[in-house]
């Protein structure tokens, strides 16, 4: 299917960015003339919402306060080929979507990252820049491979990865949430370099380098001991047993010369230590299975859904 008969969504989720949103979509409206455009305003006190609608994008409200909230009601109500995901606050570089989309095309992929590439030294704060390293990191080491900007708001997306993505989330952690679903599933994606600018004058920030950093650590967390179950509780079953052991060895080494267990706390300690290591490894071995299952559940409405770019089945 041509490009040109194709329906692209750019989805712009945004919170008091009156300042910035007529210019995301005045930029995306020059580099897709086609596309539609959404801005989904969450619980704006400012002039976002009317802004918006007179730069002709259409505008729709969602209450739940939050990235992610916003990225679900999206997600669910939005039909088309393909989307285009990206903050209000102008930071990201519209002319490149266009290019973003060819590479999506040309290589059948699910989903393209902008990765950002900063403009200026204000423009990626060095607190953002370090912790993105060290969880895109983190996010290697847990699932094997990792996105070299696992936190850009950038991204292309084909429709079979858009309605088969169930979002969880809540706030910023989205992007983690996104890019875990793509190396659970073994997803075509890709990346390419976008340049990433200075929020302009008068727009300011929501993102918190700690607050929403160590959100975005927990859900990590979280995303590794649902799909990953049988190592998270091998590790804590390997923690339990080893302080088992330790406590249990002067008390067998006593016994052995004496006959006798003068620490029978510590020794009846060591036993609990040892049952609740045995009890997490169970546990791994059949949350293993169940995810598993959903896994494979997952897998079966991603392939359910049309290939992008492909003629319409008969």
């Amino acid at each position: 299917m041509p490009l040109t008969q194709m329906k692209i969504a750019v989805l712009v989720p945004c919170h008091n960015e009156e300042s910035t949103v007529g210019k995301v979509i005045t930029g995306f409206r020059d580099a897709l003339p086609g596309a539609d455009i959404y801005v989904y305003e969450n619980n704006c006190v400012d002039r976002t919402a009317e802004i918006a609608s007179n730069c002709g994008a259409i505008v729709r409200t969602e209450r739940s306060q939050g990235k992610g909230h916003v990225v679900r009601r999206m997600f669910a109500d939005i039909d088309a080929d393909i989307y285009i995901l990206v903050d209000g606050d102008a930071t990201y570089d519209a002319s490149s979507a266009p290019r973003l989309i060819g590479k999506l095309i040309a290589e059948h992929l699910d989903m393209v990252v902008g990765v950002r590439v900063d403009q200026s030294e204000e423009a990626y704060r060095r607190g953002h820049r370090a912790g993105n390293r060290m969880l895109t990191g983190l996010l290697a080491l847990i699932f094997g491979r990792a996105f070299r900007d696992v936190l850009s708001g950038y991204r292309v997306f084909s429709r079979r990865f858009v309605k088969s993505f169930p979002v969880l989330s809540s706030g910023f952690e989205i992007e983690t949430e996104l890019s875990v679903h793509a190396l659970e599933l073994s997803l075509p994606v890709g990346e390419m370099e976008t340049p990433y600018f200075e929020r302009p004058m008068g727009s300011h920030s929501k993102l918190n380098t700690w607050r929403d950093g160590l959100r975005i650590l927990l859900t990590m967390l979280k995303l590794y001991r649902s799909e990953r179950p049988l190592q998270f509780f091998a590790w804590v079953a390997t923690g339990l047993a080893t302080a088992s052991v330790v406590l249990a060895i002067p008390i067998v080494v006593t016994f052995l010369e004496t006959g006798l267990v003068p620490r029978l706390p510590t020794a009846v300690l060591s036993m609990g230590l040892m049952t609740m290591a045995m009890l997490s490894a169970s546990s791994g071995l059949i949350l293993d299975t169940v995810t598993r299952g959903r896994r494979e559940m997952k897998r079966l409405a991603y392939l359910a859904l049309g290939v992008t770019g492909a003629p319409p089945r008969p």
